[in-house]
């Protein structure tokens, strides 16, 4: 009966000093993970075009899913793509976390570069000073190394005999556009000072301008630079994006007639 009695008051002394100790306070909630965001879709297709962007977007390391654009069989005059890029001309891209975190589409490679280096903040300068130097470079190639050279593959590789002059005027054009490199590349490591948006621009179409003009033995510091930029591990990605389709294409005499007719001649859609 002792034994009893002791038991039950040892029962009501716990109760007491558990009423008596404070609540137990939740631990802080883990906040939430954010929403995984979806990749950047490069619409592209492996040429010194589509090279800048796949180049910039290796380099920035954004995720992003490239969306073949097979311009010798006439993809690029889909109605789907051309709502993307009116020009109809890859390389273009849809970022689904575009400005206010609403989906943008942009086309043209120079100001693709431009707006990813600013949403970046990589490669091309916030400073204006710095930032007018890139842009110098950057349009110099959109309207000279990139038509000129164009031009000059055009003529001397695609264009029928008896067209002299201009297989001379767009190789006379190339060579002094490689001419303006060497110099500024004589005492700058890249084009604008520091390797920026310019300097892969530039790359693709000074790596297609070799195979016109003898970059190596007559332009040191452009094969210097552009040797330098190819031992890039992010330039070698995405300089190898694609490769495999344009292997295939360039393999298939078919596939490259038929692409000679729709590439070349072309008028306006109406």
């Amino acid at each position: 009966m002792a034994k009893a009695k002791a038991a039950a008051s040892r029962r009501k002394s716990a109760s007491r000093i558990a009423a008596a100790k404070p609540p137990r306070k939740a631990g802080p909630s883990r906040p939430a993970s954010p929403p995984k965001k979806k990749p950047i879709e490069l619409y592209y297709w492996p040429t010194p075009n589509g090279w800048k962007i796949s180049l910039m977007l290796e380099e920035c390391r954004l995720p992003y899913v490239m969306v073949p654009v097979n311009i010798g069989k006439g993809e690029q005059f889909t109605p789907g793509f051309l709502k993307i890029s009116p020009n109809n001309r890859m390389p273009a891209i849809v970022d689904p976390d575009g400005p206010g975190g609403r989906p943008i589409s942009i086309f043209e490679s120079g100001a693709i570069l431009q707006y990813l280096g600013r949403k970046t903040g990589k490669f091309y300068p916030a400073d204006e000073r710095r930032r007018a130097a890139v842009d110098e470079w950057l349009f110099w190639q959109m309207a000279g190394l990139g038509p000129m050279t164009g031009q000059a593959n055009h003529f001397l590789n695609h264009a029928k005999e008896g067209n002299d002059y201009a297989r001379k005027r767009y190789g006379d054009e190339v060579h002094r556009l490689l001419g303006v490199m060497n110099t500024r590349l004589a005492d700058h490591d890249f084009l604008a000072g520091a390797y920026s948006i310019a300097d892969m621009a530039c790359w693709g179409w000074v790596i297609a301008a070799s195979r016109i003009v003898d970059v190596d033995a007559e332009f040191p510091n452009v094969k210097a630079w552009r040797d330098r930029m190819g031992k890039r591990p992010a330039v070698e990605r995405g300089f190898a994006l694609g490769r495999a389709l344009r292997e295939a294409q360039n393999a298939d005499p078919k596939a490259q007639e038929e692409a000679r007719k729709i590439l070349f001649g072309q008028r306006a859609r109406t």
